[in-house]
């Protein structure tokens, strides 16, 4: 496997790479090419705050909360293990990394060197990837995007370093690190960067002599449809992977909006010197916008002295790497020389930060009562009102407080940007809650009739279930017989690497006319799933089935209509031919043993109807009518909608509402305009039992768990703060199918062999000292259903 490490290094143009990357995943991917998600769905950051140094802390770091050095080895060890996985199970060819600080942020060999080790136990072949510009034109740019965040030198800076050691001289004038007065390397300091030779020599000295490859950027071929040629040639990829929408790439901010910001930064950084006031990054950035003005860029002309400082190392440059066009580094003939613009209209930076200051008082008020009231809590009580001032002194770091609202549990775990979303959704239109729908789930107890299976006229396969297992012995029988007593007329099971007796089970219900079974071990491509879907599409059984409904083992389909049944719910939306059952996410409901009490009885508690953040709480699974109009099944939808079935497909929620234009193209997850419940929901029992959820963490390996993985799983998925008993109604017509189909000996043989097998694996897993730190320290994580959405969203990174 070859991975290709972009590293920017300008952000305008590693955006769009970035972004087109993200779009092609899926084409990308049939290529083996993995653009990563685990480090960052586009721009992975998260690679690049687990390379810094310790002390290097930067803005990423500071605003999400891995200042310390132990909480940035935890997301370390997490990036290393995300990335393992997701490579594990792709099996790519190609590996592409992306991150634009990567190449403008990262100041020391020692950085650098950790980079390496946590990629070459991936590969070896490594190659380092960076677009550039004729540096003045990257200055621009950059200096503008510093003065967003808060850049208080002008452009001197760079000029002084004309005629020395650029990179070197620029690391040397390096401001000391003090987040809390606004001080980082990334902003306070010279751009080292822009000295392209000494980038190319500073990353050859890890990843080896020849490891980096320059190529021109070209805005406006960057904007274009055709982007994605580029990409193509980039990073070798073969075939045509279609093209992508044109857009306008940024302005040039102008000149005297940029003396304006910097002269506004210099007074600010003056006043968060004293540690007087705090002021929030959101709230900086809006002070900036709100004195811009307009007019005329910078004059790359003037910088020409810069231009004549690294021509020679350019054109030595561009014969030594074949991206490069020599048009790139063409500058503007020199004219006259640099001094920061006039800011207009008589601008006196003094005059608006007056006007601000309030504001800044009133956030630093805000922040203290917050860390004044933490502190208090943990004292125990304020005695006067004349301690409040030693408290605030004592009080800790803005990072490390936790606001009012937040359980004990709460405060002991969520890192500061978990802290930070819990205290923006308490007033947010995204916060958590269960006032939604018409169906009040205490009240549907009244128990479902039993319905007698179809007679389907010969051909017609009827609804037909299509879905993936492995070790999924204990759960079989209950879910297969749910879906049968609720109208469910087929079922077609792939399964791949079972040890656990899933394929006997399958191969017993088969034998019994239930099901049609079918091995997959031997899948090809990127995953087993996608390679059974689209085998599945051959087989008669798909080829004639009236709906087609792919869903897993941990997913039931709860129908709250009519008498609870598939067709009660289409006799309501006679008219649709897609509908998106969201999940409803069910936690363990303190059930922490493994045992052989059915799924639906056992967990009751699930998260709040309304929860549209973090992404994964509503996402939906599909059932479709089979009428050809789309030309794959993929894990939660039918793609790739054919051609003339534009206006032939209508796509409802589960409360039957038309949400057809939201969802005909693409899309997995319900959106706070077209979620719906009230008909029916997916129930996702992605946890069950705290030992099952051991069992499902293991993956495979032996002796070995990404606990920080396993952690983040269950708090994403632990939903116990709601209750719906809907789904009950079915238990006994489900009873009396299950029943009927345990009075197979052989079958009800191999069901308690598989519920054997697990409940020994849970015991091993148990002595073994990971699982055994992961089990007790899920089964602490209580929290309400807001520090849950607010963690997930930490945890999500780039949500």
């Amino acid at each position: 496997m070859r991975i290709y490490l972009h590293i920017g290094p300008e952000e305008v143009s590693a955006a769009r790479i970035q972004s087109v990357l993200a779009d092609k995943r899926e084409q990308l991917s049939r290529r083996g090419v993995l653009f990563a998600r685990s480090p960052g769905n586009k721009n992975h950051t998260r690679l690049f705050m687990a390379t810094t140094d310790a002390g290097h802390v930067d803005p990423l770091r500071f605003n999400r909360g891995y200042i310390t050095p132990q909480k940035q080895a935890v997301l370390r060890d997490a990036v290393i293990n995300d990335l393992e996985r997701e490579v594990g199970q792709h099996k790519p060819d190609t590996l592409i990394l992306s991150c634009a600080q990567l190449g403008n942020a990262l100041r020391t060999r020692s950085e650098l060197a950790r980079l390496h080790a946590m990629l070459s136990p991936l590969s070896e072949d490594i190659r380092v990837i960076a677009h550039v510009d004729l540096p003045t034109r990257m200055l621009a740019r950059s200096y503008a995007s510093q003065i967003l965040e808060g850049r208080g030198i002008s452009l001197d800076a760079e000029l002084d370093l004309v005629g020395t050691d650029w990179w070197a001289e620029a690391l040397k004038r390096t401001p000391q690190i003090d987040p809390a007065a606004g001080v980082f390397a990334e902003t306070q300091a010279p751009n080292h960067w822009l000295d392209l030779p000494a980038l190319v020599g500073f990353w050859e000295d890890v990843f080896g002599k020849g490891s980096v490859d320059l190529y021109s950027y070209d805005a406006d071929e960057f904007a274009s449809r055709e982007v994605t040629e580029t990409i193509c040639k980039t990073f070798q990829i073969d075939g045509n992977i279609g093209k992508v929408e044109a857009i306008a790439m940024p302005p040039d901010v102008p000149e005297a909006t940029l003396a304006r910001g910097r002269q506004m930064n210099a007074l600010i950084l003056q006043v968060l010197a004293s540690r007087q006031r705090i002021l929030p990054r959101q709230l900086w950035r809006s002070f900036i916008q709100d004195i811009a003005v307009d007019g005329p860029p910078i004059d790359l002309a003037s910088l020409h002295p810069i231009t004549k400082h690294f021509a020679p190392a350019l054109k030595t440059l561009l014969k030594e790497h074949k991206g490069l066009n020599a048009d790139t580094f063409k500058a503007p003939r020199a004219k006259g020389s640099w001094s920061e613009a006039d800011p207009m209209f008589g601008f006196r930076p003094s005059q608006y930060l007056l006007g601000f200051m309030w504001r800044i008082d009133k956030a630093t008020r805000e922040e203290q009562q917050k860390r004044a009231a933490d502190l208090a809590r943990l004292a125990g009580t304020v005695s006067s009102a004349a301690e409040a001032p030693a408290l605030q002194e004592a009080a800790p770091r803005a990072e490390d407080d936790a606001p009012d609202g937040l359980t004990e549990t709460a405060r002991k775990i969520m890192p500061p940007l978990a802290v930070q979303n819990f205290e923006k959704l308490r007033s947010s239109s995204f916060a958590p809650h269960n006032k939604m729908g018409s169906v009040n789930e205490e009240e549907l107890a009244a128990a479902y009739t039993p319905i007698t299976p179809r007679v389907l006229p010969e051909g017609n396969s009827g609804n037909v279930i299509v879905g993936c297992m492995k070790n999924e012995a204990p759960y079989i029988t209950e879910w297969v017989a749910y879906h049968r007593a609720m109208g469910v007329d087929n079922f077609l099971i792939y399964t791949n690497g079972c040890d656990d007796g899933t394929s006997e089970i399958l191969d017993r219900l088969q034998e019994m006319g239930v099901l049609q079974h079918r091995n997959n071990d031997d899948w090809k491509g990127n995953s087993p799933q996608q390679y059974a879907l689209n085998q599945s599409l051959k087989e008669p059984v798909i080829m004639n089935a009236e709906w087609i409904i792919h869903i897993d083992v941990d997913e039931f389909m709860n129908v709250r209509c009519g008498n609870g049944t598939v067709q009660d719910f289409l006799d309501a939306v006679p008219d649709a031919t897609n509908i998106a059952m969201t999940w409803r996410l069910f936690g363990h409901n303190g059930v922490t043993k493994l045992n052989d009490e059915l799924v639906i009885d056992q967990f009751d508690t699930c998260a709040p109807k309304f929860c549209p953040k973090p992404h994964t709480v509503w996402g939906f699974k599909t059932m479709f009518k089979n009428i050809g109009a789309y030309e794959k099944i993929s894990c939660h939808r039918p793609n790739k909608l054919e051609e003339g079935f534009e206006n032939k497909v209508k796509w409802v929620n589960g409360s039957g509402k038309d949400m057809t234009k939201e969802v005909a193209t693409n899309g997995w997850r319900s959106s706070k305009k077209t979620i719906g419940y009230d008909l029916l929901q997916l129930n996702h029992y992605a946890l069950r039992s705290a030992e099952s959820f051991l069992i499902k963490r293991q993956r495979g390996r032996a002796l070995h768990v990404d606990r920080s993985i396993g952690i983040n799983y269950w708090i994403r998925m632990d939903w116990s703060d709601f209750r719906d008993i809907t789904i009950k109604r079915n238990l006994p017509r489900l009873q009396a199918e299950y029943d009927r189909l345990m009075q197979d000996d052989i079958l009800r043989g191999w069901h308690e062999k598989g519920l054997e097998w697990h409940r020994a694996k849970a015991e091993e897993l148990h002595k073994n000292p990971e699982f055994a730190d992961l089990y007790r320290d899920a089964l602490e994580v209580k929290l309400t259903e807001t520090e849950r959405v607010a963690y997930s969203l930490a945890l999500d990174m780039e949500s």
